[in-house]
């Protein structure tokens, strides 16, 4: 039973039905009594009418007359009339005979008169014979202020109990009516009053449902419509701020998503509260494995760990740098700072890690690129010194030896301009100020083209020398200077580095949208451990060589570059002393 207008409703009917019934004795006992008051003045009456027709003469001789007398007054109607005297013996009785009846002695209402001398008596009393109630009133019968007699009269009560059970059932007819009506109003006015209570509380009980646009809309007045706008106001204030929060929620997830920099949450007690996408590929776990676990046990990183527990000791921000070695080596640059609520009391430790490995590689490869352009430079520099020096001290009065260190002097000076040449060209492709102008080119005839250039190194190393079929058109949309350059550095590298009567292949592997150049050899080689690198500037395999062939260490991250601004891609192949394969992927179509 958990209705409330069912609840007021059945206490409203119950207190309603008490009432009745209460108002039903009260009413039932109130008529009762007026009947039996005034049956009884009735009754008093009819005996001091009797009374004023009896003779005196007539009891003391017990005369038929008497008899006669009290049967010609009620002997077809009630009240029933009894004349006793003051033994208790009937004179006279208005229904039976007298000389039939017992004694009246011990009745109390002649006990009353006679013995208490009282100027009248009643009694009410069950009559077996009748089967009911009768009531009896007695008066005294006196001469000279003695009394003679009692005049008894009696009447029977079942007209007052058959009116008393009308009046229950009146009344009875009357109660279930108004309950029903009652009912039926008590429903309606507590449908009425609850119905709007009723919404309240399912709006209160949405709301706690997190259903923050639920709406009072019962109509109501009073007090219930000052609590329903007072709950529709909630309601709106509590959307317009879960709406906030969510808003505010999801930029804070998009930041925290796409993130570069991981960020990590951790709870006083040290465990991780929140990761995102970041900081799961730096731990390498997703967040749901990393979620509630320790930070030491999450994290694998211990320096990490002790930077955590640092800062939630002190309760400091901290900024240093950590090495993580699983899933892979990497160099993280970390920021640390508790953040506190609105007590003052510390609430966690928020990590940010940004991952500077690349930054490392690369401040490494600048710090390596000029070291190696000082060496590369410093060699022709002190060569082209050291001869200009030996000539001015009286070498060249020498014509041989002039001639001879001129010759040097040109080469250095050309090597050194080769040098500087290819320094500024990678530097131009790395900072895209070249101009890039794709047109439709026939692969085939760029080979052949860039071949020409290396014709006579290759005739004179005896090398056999496979190149795609000349009447093939393969047709891409390439800038063909760039291209060329990316097809001779490959060639030329090959020549070098492929001893006399060596083999190399330059062959086509055309697809639906891409075509793959494979330049391969059969020369030195290159080592697993070199294979990486041979990509970087000044990287050589075999420096001392490289260096006499007048290499740069420049021409492979030249390629790299060149293919790179293509949208394609380079791959080697290679083992030592077994020779060497690059393969270019190009797409057809630049987009």
């Amino acid at each position: 039973m958990n209705k409330l207008w069912l609840k007021i409703s059945l206490r409203f009917l119950i207190l309603l039905f008490f009432v009745l019934l209460s108002i039903g004795f009260f009413i039932a006992d109130m008529m009762k009594n007026t009947y039996m008051e005034m049956t009884r003045n009735q009754l008093f009456q009819d005996a001091n009418i009797v009374s004023e027709f009896i003779n005196t003469k007539d009891m003391q001789k017990k005369s038929k007359e008497l008899q006669k007398k009290v049967e010609s007054f009620y002997a077809e109607n009630q009240p029933r009339i009894t004349i006793i005297d003051p033994n208790g013996d009937v004179l006279a009785d208005s229904e039976n005979n007298p000389a039939n009846m017992e004694s009246h002695a011990n009745r109390p209402e002649f006990k009353k008169i006679m013995k208490q001398h009282k100027n009248s008596a009643e009694s009410i009393r069950y009559s077996e014979t009748l089967g009911f109630n009768m009531m009896y009133v007695a008066t005294p019968i006196k001469e000279n202020n003695d009394t003679i007699g009692v005049i008894r009269v009696a009447f029977t009560l079942q007209t007052i109990d058959h009116a008393i059970k009308k009046l229950w059932l009146s009344l009875g007819l009357a109660m279930g009516l108004t309950l029903i009506l009652s009912s039926i109003i008590a429903i309606r006015l507590a449908k009425g009053i609850t119905r709007p209570i009723e919404d309240i509380i399912q709006v209160s009980r949405r709301l706690t449902e997190k259903d923050y646009s639920s709406r009072v809309r019962a109509k109501t007045n009073g007090e219930l419509e000052q609590l329903s706008n007072a709950i529709n106001k909630l309601a709106k204030s509590l959307q317009h701020q879960m709406e906030e929060i969510r808003e505010n929620q999801q930029r804070l997830t998009g930041v925290l998503t796409n993130m570069v920099s991981g960020v990590m949450l951790i709870n006083p007690e040290g465990r991780i509260v929140l990761v995102n996408p970041a900081m799961e590929k730096i731990i390498g776990s997703t967040a749901e494995r990393l979620t509630g676990k320790l930070h030491i046990e999450a994290g694998k990183s211990f320096e990490l760990s002790q930077l955590i527990d640092r800062s939630l000791k002190e309760v400091v921000s901290i900024h240093d740098e950590v090495h993580m070695y699983f899933p892979k080596e990497r160099i993280l640059d970390a920021h640390l700072a508790p953040y506190v609520g609105v007590n003052g009391g510390i609430k966690g430790i928020i990590i940010v890690l940004h991952d500077i490995t690349e930054i490392r590689r690369l401040e490494k490869m600048r710090s390596e690129f000029v070291a190696n352009v000082s060496h590369e430079l410093k060699t022709p520099v002190t060569s082209l010194k050291g001869f200009a020096e030996t000539l001015l001290d009286g070498a060249m009065y020498d014509p041989e030896i002039t001639k001879s260190f001129l010759t040097i002097i040109h080469d250095e000076s050309e090597r050194l301009h080769r040098l500087i040449t290819d320094i500024l060209h990678l530097s131009k492709i790395e900072q895209h100020q070249l101009p890039f102008h794709p047109e439709p080119l026939n692969v085939i005839d760029v080979i052949y083209e860039s071949i020409d250039t290396i014709q006579e190194e290759i005739n004179r190393k005896q090398l056999t020398f496979k190149l795609p079929e000349k009447q093939q058109q393969v047709i891409i949309e390439a800038e063909k200077d760039r291209l060329q350059q990316i097809i001779l550095n490959l060639a030329a590298n090959a020549v070098t580095y492929t001893p006399e009567k060596g083999y190399i292949e330059i062959s086509l592997h055309e697809q639906e949208e891409q075509i793959d150049i494979i330049v391969a050899d059969s020369g030195i080689g290159i080592s697993k451990e070199d294979l990486p690198r041979i990509f970087e500037r000044f990287y050589r395999v075999d420096k001392a060589r490289s260096r006499n062939s007048g290499g740069t260490g420049l021409g492979l991250a030249i390629v790299k570059h060149l293919v790179e601004s293509h949208h394609g891609s380079i791959h080697v192949e290679s083992e030592e002393g077994k020779g060497t394969k690059f393969t270019i992927t190009l797409p057809k179509k630049q987009k």
